[in-house]
């Protein structure tokens, strides 16, 4: 199932947390070798997650981690700004219509239909928070995964070439993207609703969008 979980609420699911994070440190650390920061416990964590970024979390039936994204409305910090506005030759994203979605990971045993349950799960951020776009940098070798889930990004821009090629890229989602990417996720639009309802609510709502 997918959780909608802010960083203040992970607390109390400690499974989940304690394998995001060591899931995110095996993708980033070992797997693709980026230069990022593991601590003592295993976790691959950055300061945007002290930021209480909402994270969108696909449960595993054993309450572990099977694959996750971050987001942060782009009106405040982002990596996008802070780290690759030259991408986007010195600008920056900013609109209260844009969130950042960054930290795409997927546990290395993960069901195929699990990134495109994640993308779902965008879809239904942007319906209800009234988001028209998520802006995030992506390397080559998720190309072929965003094409796969049919959820392609607008390329705003990239540097480098082959598979050390950096891009920005939006996304929006149309009714279109959302039956497509549903039909991959093996997911019913209808229960991706009732899990963002069980998250959320018409009073939790409210307040995340007053946040």
């Amino acid at each position: 199932m997918i959780r909608y979980l802010y960083a203040k609420e992970l607390e109390a699911l400690p499974e989940l947390k304690n394998s995001m994070f060591r899931d995110r440190a095996d993708q980033f650390k070992t797997r693709l070798g980026w230069d990022v920061t593991v601590d003592d416990a295993g976790f691959e964590r950055d300061e945007y997650d002290d930021l209480n970024p909402l994270y969108v979390i696909y449960q595993q039936a054993d309450g572990s981690h099977g694959g996750s994204m971050r987001m942060l409305p782009s009106t405040g910090r982002t990596m996008v700004n802070d780290h690759f506005s030259d991408i986007l030759g010195g600008g920056d994203v900013r609109s209260p219509e844009i969130w950042e979605c960054t930290r795409f990971c997927l546990y290395r045993s993960a069901q195929p239909r699990t990134a495109a349950a994640l993308m779902l799960a965008g879809g239904e951020i942007m319906e209800n928070f009234d988001v028209r776009h998520f802006v995030g940098v992506f390397n080559a070798r998720m190309v072929r995964i965003y094409r796969m889930i049919g959820a392609s990004p607008e390329v705003l821009g990239s540097t480098g070439d082959g598979r050390a090629k950096i891009s920005v890229g939006l996304w929006s989602f149309t009714d279109e993207t959302r039956g497509r990417v549903a039909q991959k996720a093996g997911i019913s639009p209808a229960l991706s609703h009732l899990w963002f309802d069980r998250a959320f609510g018409p009073e939790g709502l409210a307040l995340a969008q007053s946040a």
